[in-house]
């Protein structure tokens, strides 16, 4: 491991990659300590501690606490994740979009632009209604207002910073993807989490010592944090290896084909991105009830806070959904089809062309699935184990289980919210990309890279 942190410090450009990376990465931190203008801190804080535990929890996760603080990057990126799932949605219905999509990098590139224009009216129109809210609230403990001089003055400042804000960390994620190391929006969301880790260990110390934490819950915690990562490694790397031969082709005097390969198809082909979109989706709910007080869409809002069996359950369905559909976008079975068929290659048993095709979006559709449930199951059962289940809630049987279920699965071990299975699955699979990715510009230019160790077995088995 050492050898192969020196070997990438001994690569210019890859040295430049990566020192760029992490310098956007802090200038992203730098800029989430700076807070809006006009805001009571003190107020703010009692409001958010009274906050503990619900939807707000996960969105102020994504923003790497800066909603909690309301600074200049209270939005976070999470406005550039909606306008991408808005993109690639009217993808399928728009034909216009679609033909960009097929057009090579000058249709990306316009897609892109418009994901930008769609960032920015999402920042309007979010900022605008957090500002009026915050305008309403006050404090639970001290009844001080949050906003101490309210108007149409605060309310534009708002706009203004919170805005700029998102179209910077937009432009640092751009940058970084361009001229740095890894997914430049997965990196920012990485390094917004992992950064109240320590925080997360000294609270669990300190819980220790007080009493609020018994040595077995918190070994129960690290076991199951553990557990979870060994479980998301493990099937991150899993892949099905089709096997692809390539027929002899005679060019003039020379032999071509004649070789044998395979198609890797990964188990969790769309990564950490469904889980993503899903806790996007999620939060409108319980933003659009902020936004409209309206009695009725605030008693369905509740339904969709962590712990209501009516959140797991849209939770899940969306990370399926999510999985399918990011997949059918960056997999294309006939393409791939396509382009076995153009070198020369095919499948033994299969024939070339459609049968192929069909054969590969069988067989991807059965991974697929096996890749959905598992990320509906690293993020949702750490939740239940943490947050509970609010089975009384239910209508009819909900008495009934709530008697019968032990207290730990309806109430939680009252454990901290960031040690959930959505942080943990996106800290380990952004590092796991970014880590490949590194590996790859290694062996490209014939360094040993990070996994050595598991090439000299494969070499000697």
């Amino acid at each position: 491991m050492l050898d192969s942190i020196r070997n990438i410090f001994s690569i210019p450009d890859l040295r430049r990659r990566v020192l760029f990376t992490l310098a956007l990465l802090a200038v992203y931190r730098i800029g989430a300590q700076i807070p809006n203008p006009g805001i009571s801190a003190s107020a703010l804080a009692e409001l958010w501690e009274s906050q503990k535990g619900t939807i707000l929890g996960m969105v102020d996760l994504f923003t790497g606490r800066s909603m909690s603080r309301m600074t200049i990057f209270a939005l976070g990126i999470m406005p550039y994740i909606s306008a991408s799932i808005i993109l690639q949605l009217l993808q399928v219905v728009w034909p216009y979009l679609e033909r960009l999509s097929k057009e090579g990098e000058m249709g990306r590139k316009k897609i892109t632009q418009f994901t930008r224009y769609g960032t920015l009216g999402i920042c309007i129109i979010q900022s605008a209604g957090i500002a009026s809210l915050l305008q309403s609230l006050r404090s639970p403990v001290s009844n001080a207002p949050i906003v101490p001089n309210p108007g149409i003055g605060f309310v534009m400042m708002t706009i203004l910073t919170l805005t700029t804000g998102t179209v910077f960390i937009m432009w640092l994620g751009e940058q970084i993807s361009e001229r740095g190391i890894g997914n430049g929006i997965s990196l920012i969301i990485f390094a917004g989490i992992v950064v109240d880790f320590p925080r997360a260990a000294l609270s669990m110390i300190q819980g220790l010592r007080t009493g609020d934490q018994t040595p077995l819950r918190v070994i129960f915690l690290v076991a199951l944090m553990l557990a979870v990562i060994a479980v998301i490694v493990f099937v991150e790397r899993g892949q099905r290896r089709l096997p692809v031969s390539y027929a002899k082709r005679v060019v003039g005097r020379k032999i071509y084909g004649g070789q044998s390969t395979h198609l890797p198809l990964r188990v969790n082909t769309g990564g950490v991105i469904p889980i993503i979109f899903a806790a996007s989706v999620i939060t409108i709910p319980m933003t659009v009830a902020q936004m409209v007080n309206v009695p009725f869409l605030q008693n369905i809002a509740q339904q969709f806070s962590p712990g209501m069996p009516m959140y797991f359950l849209f939770y899940v369905a969306a990370i399926i959904f999510f999985t399918y559909f990011y997949v059918s976008i960056i997999f294309n079975p006939t393409d791939v089809a396509d382009n076995l068929r153009k070198y020369g290659g095919f499948i033994p048993g299969i024939r070339p062309g459609k049968n192929t095709s069909d054969y590969i979006d069988s067989v991807l559709s059965r991974l697929t699935l096996v890749g959905a449930l598992y990320l509906a199951a690293v993020a949702a059962v750490p939740e239940i184990l943490i947050s509970g289940l609010r089975v009384d809630t239910l209508p009819v049987i909900g008495p009934f289980l709530d008697q019968n279920l032990p207290d730990w699965f309806t109430q939680g071990m009252g454990l901290q919210f960031y040690f959930g299975g959505t942080s943990l699955l996106i800290v380990v699979g952004v590092a796991m990309d970014t880590l490949q990715q590194i590996e790859a510009q290694l062996v490209m230019r014939h360094y040993d890279g990070f996994m050595r160790r598991s090439r000299l077995k494969g070499r000697r088995g």
